[in-house]
């Protein structure tokens, strides 16, 4: 299914819904029309990349890790890299995907619509690493586990990348219930890091603006105060029942440094984190 990949450029996995490959391939260009659904997912940031749909003029930017690129069956996609990327590729039979939406929608006529250049996927950039996890271990991929993470994200592709995607009901100008939960769940694993605007909208599939304007309609504040509350939250655990150094406990929890800490606990939480660590 992946015949466009060189052999040689990383380990790959077959199964009667597609093919998976973990892909690490010099500077390059590529033109590919295949027969399945093709997704690609960076696993590291590509400067200066060039891509093209169609008979879509080509478009040059810097890729950031997570990005997701669909290219529906059949449609021609023009690609050049001017340095060593690595990625993960899956290749979907059309025939799996439509009994896919069949179940999801009830109906079976969808068609992918790609996402602009450049989106940041999330849910995508998680299986993809369990993906390349899976195929780089030493040991033959387990087909079943394969199976299992092709079905995921073809679901996946079905809810935001079709033309049957479900439009997330707002509440009063807010997130759905779904959105708000992925939300919760992402941000709770992943408070520590910067976490971009951008990032965090994709996963609702809303534009930054919204994503902003719904964000804080749901949740009462703006996604950076969020963000600063579940540092906090974490900082205070630590300094309350470990004895580490306050450098490592602000790195740990998101901050720069120990006096960007104790700058945001005092602002926010009218403490510092000495306040906090004498009370142990």
């Amino acid at each position: 299914m992946l015949t466009s990949i060189p052999e040689d450029i990383g380990r790959r996995a077959t199964t009667l819904k597609g093919s998976v490959v973990h892909a690490i391939r010099p500077p390059g260009a590529q033109i590919v029309k295949s027969r399945n659904h093709l997704a690609k997912i960076l696993l590291t940031p590509s400067p200066g990349i060039q891509v093209s749909r169609g008979s879509d003029e080509m478009r040059s930017f810097d890729a950031p890790a997570g990005m997701i690129n669909v290219s529906p069956a059949g449609l021609e996609s023009n690609v050049r890299w001017s340095s060593t990327k690595e990625y993960v590729a899956v290749a979907i039979e059309p025939e799996y995907l439509l009994g896919l939406a069949a179940q999801e929608f009830g109906m079976g006529d969808v068609e992918l619509q790609p996402p602009p250049f450049g989106t940041v996927d999330p849910l995508a950039l998680n299986v993809a690493q369990l993906l390349k996890a899976e195929l780089t271990t030493g040991e033959p991929p387990n087909e079943l586990y394969v199976d299992s993470l092709l079905t995921l994200f073809g679901i996946h592709l079905l809810r935001n990348y079709s033309s049957g995607s479900k439009t997330p009901v707002k509440v009063k100008g807010g997130l759905s219930a779904e959105s708000a939960r992925l939300l919760r769940e992402y941000m709770a694993e992943n408070f520590a890091s910067k976490l971009s605007v951008p990032e965090l909208a994709a996963i609702c599939g809303l534009s930054p603006n919204y994503f902003i304007h719904a964000f804080t309609r749901t949740f009462g504040q703006q996604p950076h105060r969020y963000l600063i509350g579940l540092r906090l939250d974490f900082a205070v655990k630590l300094l309350a029942e470990t004895d580490l150094p306050y450098n490592q406990v602000a790195f740990m929890s998101g901050f720069s440094s120990h006096s960007h800490l104790t700058s945001a606990m005092s602002k926010y939480r009218q403490k510092t984190p000495a306040m906090i660590r004498t009370k142990k």
